[in-house]
């Protein structure tokens, strides 16, 4: 399949952070616009490009089904917790994924290295699971908008060879060819709760509607209140996403009342209507 390059800015996973939209380009091509925050100076915009698979690419990431099997439901998992020294990522759809050497070579040049790689099953179907690294570092990923663009990079690989995911992300709606039949109900599905996980720390657990952007808005929402993003997961399971931060205030756990202005202000961001800069 074609390349795909992403160049992406370095930053803290708790400093750094821009909103992203979708632009469509000639030629096939979707842009991926980071639009820069009050906390930058206005000149600094990212874009990412991702040029769409041909769909007479060779389907290296093609496990074994038949067209009459009832589809499951995609599920990406980007976790920062369980390996202190890599970004583990985790892809399953059923049984329907083979090797995927185009998601890892995807993965490559967006200027990582795949350290490790392991497959296993179980009653879910079979969970492809890849260690990576910055390769110019040789450390995890922390900056926010290139866990996201590994995302979206994933769900695109996962769309291109497999079609018939794309009725089940809502990243179907601009990568795919079939959207999403049924649509969330944001105010529904939107579930937010902060709990303390020891004395330095607190578990701040985010589940809603998916859409591209949403892992580096969740993080600007929460520094911008000044709370510090430690660590966390973020699982796209078909149209939900589902976040979970540990998340600090000053090396502390967050008292109560800091819990309810973090919740509050996540609520307010992710069940608002979203209103096009110009109309103010």
């Amino acid at each position: 399949m074609a390349s795909m390059a992403v160049p992406m800015a370095s930053s803290s996973l708790a400093l750094r952070f821009n909103s992203t939209s979708i632009i469509p380009l000639p030629n096939g091509l979707l842009a991926f616009a980071a639009k820069p925050l009050c906390i930058f100076p206005k000149e600094r915009v990212l874009t990412s490009i991702i040029p769409l698979a041909s769909s007479s690419s060779p389907t290296l990431e093609d496990g074994n089904y038949s067209d009459t099997d009832t589809v499951p439901i995609p599920k990406v998992i980007i976790d920062q917790d369980s390996d202190p020294d890599a970004t583990v990522v985790e892809i399953t759809f059923g049984d329907r994924l083979g090797a995927l050497l185009d998601t890892m070579s995807a993965l490559k040049n967006l200027g990582l290295n795949v350290v490790k790689a392991n497959v296993f099953l179980d009653s879910s179907g079979k969970h492809n699971k890849f260690a990576i690294t910055r390769a110019d570092t040789g450390r995890k990923v922390e900056d926010p908008e290139l866990l996201e663009a590994i995302r979206l990079t994933i769900i695109n690989n996962l769309i291109q060879y497999h079609p018939e995911s794309s009725s089940q992300l809502a990243m179907g709606v601009a990568f795919g060819v079939t959207p999403p039949t049924e649509q969330v109900d944001v105010d529904i599905a939107t579930h937010i709760s902060v709990r303390d996980d020891g004395p330095d720390r607190s578990l701040l657990y985010v589940e809603t509607a998916d859409r591209p952007g949403l892992l580096v808005d969740l993080v600007k929402i929460i520094t911008d209140i000044n709370v510090s993003v430690e660590s966390g997961e973020f699982d796209t399971e078909g149209l939900l996403a589902k976040a979970k931060f540990h998340v600090s205030y000053r090396g502390k756990s967050l008292i109560k009342p800091l819990q309810q202005v973090l919740a509050n202000s996540l609520r307010y961001f992710l069940r608002r209507p979203s209103t096009e800069e110009s109309s103010f």
